[in-house]
């Protein structure tokens, strides 16, 4: 959710992503070890049984996640499960393989589950987006519940006797561990200072801290019974809880407000992303780009067609000859700063299904496409009314309508309405005869849709597809027109 809402640069959000995922079972590892240590005493040989209990986990991990994985490819690539049980065979799947795990092999199991997820996450032989999305869903309602779950034994109680020792401990973790855990981490990486300044500063705990502190927390006690040698490791134990729990309140309040401000002031990332993604780089297109570029946001361009996406590199933009509906697009193409995606290809199917596959990457409100080409299509030939894109403009101004009006001498022009000349200037001197494309107001981009037409005022800068041989040049304004 920080990443979300953070939206930092591919680089820094790589690293966020996959600290995140492999952290847990480090730190379930490391648990693991503490917690033999101090039930059975320390070993002869503390190092060596270490390492033979970490590579034994780790083996047992991989090897099992591994079976499964095959398995399930396999019964998805044979069709041998049904579509719309993908999601729950999945589930079942990474809950036997953890239950298995654990079974041969104390705590190994959130190793297994969490190398289950990467190879099923890296493999190209079956689709699992579905399965994804399922499991976004099904995340936000179990990690919400776990909480309330592990919140109502919390006993503030015992937080209040830990004293400032708690909060000190707290703030050691966020002012000198992690700062300095990170620096050591990076050395003689091609990070940046900025860049080892905002990951030092990011660092909130989760939903595993609390399950696995619970857990262990409940063994300890369990085990000591009613041991008079116990009675202050059992007191101690009754401490962990409170004090995790105070961890994860502090870190992700700390992190979840401070991160953000500080990812914006290093340059790092744009939480509110105004710059555009076009599918297609016909003429208008490539001059539409140029224009919002010109106004100071970012524009990249997908097209297969490799001299369109050539003569729109000459012109400064980015752009890259790739389908808009490869995989490429999405997981090799820097998005950073990029809020919206604008399908304006010649072909509705493409424009249907890529404004499908972006809703889940920019939200079904910032995706939008073009009006069918043929919208008087019978039932059985019409695409499907239930996008997920919002149509553009108003009317029957589809792709063949603005091609056809190019053709004919109309042109992009960004105009800035001043008291002077204001919209209904603007309007008169075209006699109407003008497509409204998009406003920009205080570094703010709005598209014109047909649920949402646009109201352009004094102080705000238009874009539009205006027809060519006008009177502007006689009006007060400030124009630019791309050709």
């Amino acid at each position: 959710p920080l990443i979300r809402q953070i939206r930092p640069n591919k680089k820094i959000s790589s690293v966020i992503k996959w600290e995140g995922i492999v952290i847990d079972p480090i730190g379930a590892i490391l648990a693991v070890l503490v917690f033999e240590h101090i039930i059975h005493g320390a070993s002869s040989r503390p190092i060596l049984s270490a390492m033979f209990t970490v590579l034994t986990t780790v083996t047992c991990g991989v090897l099992i996640a591994a079976l499964v994985a095959v398995l399930l490819i396999l019964l998805v690539k044979r069709f041998l499960i049904p579509d719309f049980l993908h999601g729950v065979v999945f589930l079942a799947a990474a809950i036997g393989a953890f239950a298995l795990s654990n079974y041969l092999l104390h705590e190994s199991g959130l190793v297994t589950v969490t190398v289950l997820g990467i190879i099923l996450a890296n493999q190209r032989f079956i689709a699992i987006e579905h399965v994804i999305q399922f499991k976004e869903n099904l995340g936000v309602l179990l990690i919400s519940s776990l909480f309330i779950v592990l919140g109502s034994r919390l006993d503030f109680v015992q937080l209040a006797s830990s004293g400032p020792r708690a909060f000190l401990f707290v703030g050691l973790l966020i002012l000198v561990v992690r700062p300095v855990s990170v620096w050591l981490s990076l050395v003689g990486t091609d990070t940046s200072n900025k860049e080892k300044l905002f990951l030092a500063f990011l660092a909130p705990r989760g939903i595993v801290a609390a399950a696995v502190v619970s857990v262990f927390s409940l063994r300890i006690i369990g085990l000591a019974g009613h041991d008079p040698a116990m009675i202050q490791l059992v007191d101690d134990a009754r401490q962990i809880v409170p004090i995790t729990f105070l961890v994860i309140l502090v870190t992700v309040a700390v992190y979840g407000l401070t991160a953000a401000p500080l990812a914006r002031r290093l340059s790092l990332a744009d939480t509110n992303p105004q710059g555009v993604l076009f599918a297609g780089a016909d003429d208008w297109i490539r001059d539409l780009a140029q224009a919002i570029k010109g106004l100071g946001f970012n524009v990249t361009v997908i097209d297969t067609n490799y001299s369109q996406i050539s003569d729109a590199r000459m012109l400064g933009l980015s752009a890259h000859c790739a389908s808009i509906l490869s995989d490429y697009v999405r997981e090799e193409i820097d998005l950073a700063g990029i809020g919206y995606f604008v399908a304006l290809t010649r072909n509705d199917e493409v424009n249907e299904l890529s404004v499908n596959e972006f809703a889940h990457v920019f939200s079904r409100k910032n995706v939008f496409r073009l009006p069918l080409n043929d919208s008087g299509r019978g039932r059985r030939t019409a695409l499907g009314g239930k996008t997920r894109g919002r149509q553009l403009f108003a009317g029957t101004w589809n792709e063949k309508r603005i091609w056809q009006a190019y053709q004919a001498g109309w042109r992009i022009k960004v105009t800035k309405l001043t008291e002077e000349f204001d919209f209904q200037d603007f309007t008169e001197n075209y006699a109407s005869e003008f497509l409204l494309i998009a406003t920009v107001e205080n570094a703010r981009l709005n598209l014109a849709t047909s649920d949402s037409p646009l109201q352009p005022a004094v102080g705000q800068t238009i874009v539009s597809l205006v027809k060519a041989n006008s009177k502007v040049s006689s009006q007060t304004s400030e124009s630019l027109e791309f050709s």
